[in-house]
């Protein structure tokens, strides 16, 4: 196919007087792991259940394979949301016999945590055992897409681990992956990224694209815990640095005389800005 897999072109969704998506336009080739990034309120389900075909646009298009999300085109999509989709009156074997048998699959066998778990109540089990079900749920037919809400919220270090192993795994055979994440380290396993905030597309392409050039303000002084105060009220962005702060967004000498008001003698530089300054620049509240 030379249409890409997954494709939103000018896609509008209004509840109400709200707008939650507004215009969002971008592509997901085959093979590409593309991360969708925002806070909690950015538009990035609503612009996933838009494109899974789960909730009619209100203005522009949402292509899944080739055209307009249909019976035939999301059968061949694998869909993780943020709810997850499992029975948990049912076990784990009983939730993947199910979810294999409504694509006319074969149920896979649950495998680690999984196997032990394999004849307990889904609703027993800890988040991170129901994200671990609902991935490989959603893979048990070979999708030629996968649709990923959060996928490892409230997933150990090690489950997230193995998941984008499997993830980074299904890419290299073609699949075609959207992930939506707050997590910065796992943006960087992504190919390529898109930041919402408002309902809009506020930055895209690599990690080094989304920082485009934006510095920071190293600050180092011996008076860190009140040079840190002094600048969280004066409304800028202040992360610490083991000792060391950073000012986001702010150029050197606004930041020294904020200091030099309070009296704090200290050494403050401009350094290179991380994504997640960045994105805590363009999408307020996503880092919170």
């Amino acid at each position: 196919m030379t249409a890409p897999a997954l494709r939103a072109h000018d896609l509008t969704r209004r509840f109400g007087a709200n707008t939650a998506v507004d215009g969002v336009t971008f592509d997901v080739g085959f093979g590409e792991v593309v991360g969708l990034l925002g806070a909690n309120g950015a538009g990035k389900t609503t612009t996933i259940r838009m494109l899974a075909g789960l909730l009619e646009p209100t203005a522009g298009d949402a292509f899944l394979l080739g055209g307009p999300p249909n019976r035939d085109s999301q059968r061949r999509l694998g869909y993780v949301p943020q709810g997850l989709g499992l029975y948990g009156d049912l076990t784990v074997r009983e939730n993947l016999d199910f979810s294999a048998g409504a694509y006319g699959a074969e149920p896979v066998e649950p495998t680690g945590p999984l196997a032990d778990a394999a004849d307990r109540l889904v609703g027993n089990l800890s988040l991170g055992l129901q994200r671990q079900l609902a991935f490989i749920s959603a893979l048990q037919h070979d999708p030629e897409v996968l649709i990923l809400d959060e996928p490892t919220s409230g997933v150990g270090v090690l489950g997230a681990a193995r998941l984008w192993d499997r993830i980074r795994s299904e890419s290299e055979n073609g699949t075609s992956v959207l992930v939506s994440t707050h997590s910065m380290q796992e943006a960087r396993q992504c190919d390529r990224l898109l930041l919402m905030a408002s309902g809009q597309i506020v930055g895209r392409g690599t990690e080094a694209d989304i920082v485009a050039g934006m510095t920071a303000v190293e600050v180092r002084a011996d008076a860190w815990a009140e040079a840190f105060d002094t600048l969280t009220a004066s409304g800028v962005l202040v992360t610490l640095d083991g000792r060391s702060l950073r000012v986001a967004d702010q150029p050197v000498d606004a930041v020294e005389e904020m200091l030099r008001r309070r009296g704090i003698v200290g050494e403050a530089h401009v350094v290179p800005a991380t994504i997640e300054e960045r994105m805590a620049v363009l999408s307020p509240g996503l880092l919170g």
